[in-house]
Parts: structure tokens; C-alpha cells; sequence
């Protein structure tokens, strides 16, 4: 063997160790980070999930109470609106019923019978 052919024989041993020693260090550096991270993202995650569910919590309290008076308003609005019917049919009948009366009348005190 020549010497050119002995060193580019050596070179790939030393990157694979080289290669191996870089994922090591990454890995050791990684976990490092994550365990000195990770408490504190748990915190701020649960911070902002408890804030979260509170503001849905109160904008969906805030919507029940808006439809809640607009369906209470609904309601009202119908009950006059029925009221009202109501009273134009007994007024429609109570002269109805007067007219009847008036003409049974008439008819009676003219001679008539009425069938």
C-alpha cells in the first residue's frame, strides 16, 4: 500500500467517530435543555390553557345571557301579539253576538219566527 492509499483508509474511521461523538454531545445537550425547559413550558402551558378556558367560559356565559334576553324579548313580544289577537276575536264575537241578539229581537217583537 502506498501512503495516500493508508491515510484515505484512516480518514473515514475518524469521521465515523467524530460523527458518533457529535450526536453523543447533540443528545446530551438536547436533554440537558429539555429537562431545564420543560417544567417551565408545562407552567406556561397550563397558565394558558386555565386563561383560555376561562375567557370561553366567559364569553360563552356572556352569549347564553345575550340569547337568554333576546328569546325573553321573543316571548314577550308573542304574548302581546297573542294578547292582542285575543282581544280583536272577543271583540269580533261579542258583537257578533250582540247583532244576533239585536235581530232576534227584531224578528220576535215583528212576529216572526226565526228558524
Amino acid at each position: 500500500m502506498t501512503k495516500e492509499s493508508r491515510t484515505n483508509e484512516f480518514v473515514p474511521e475518524t469521521r465515523d467517530h467524530r460523527l458518533l461523538i457529535g450526536f453523543i454531545v447533540g443528545g446530551v445537550v438536547g436533554a440537558g435543555l429539555t429537562m431545564l425547559l420543560a417544567p417551565r413550558a408545562a407552567a406556561e402551558l397550563r397558565q394558558r390553557v386555565t386563561g383560555s378556558a376561562r375567557e370561553l367560559g366567559r364569553a360563552a356565559s356572556e352569549r347564553y345571557q345575550q340569547a337568554s334576553t333576546r328569546v325573553g324579548e321573543a316571548v314577550g313580544e308573542l304574548t302581546r301579539k297573542g294578547q292582542g289577537v285575543r282581544d280583536d276575536v272577543l271583540e269580533v264575537v261579542a258583537s257578533g253576538a250582540q247583532k244576533v241578539e239585536r235581530f232576534a229581537t227584531d224578528h220576535a217583537t215583528s212576529g216572526r219566527h226565526v228558524r
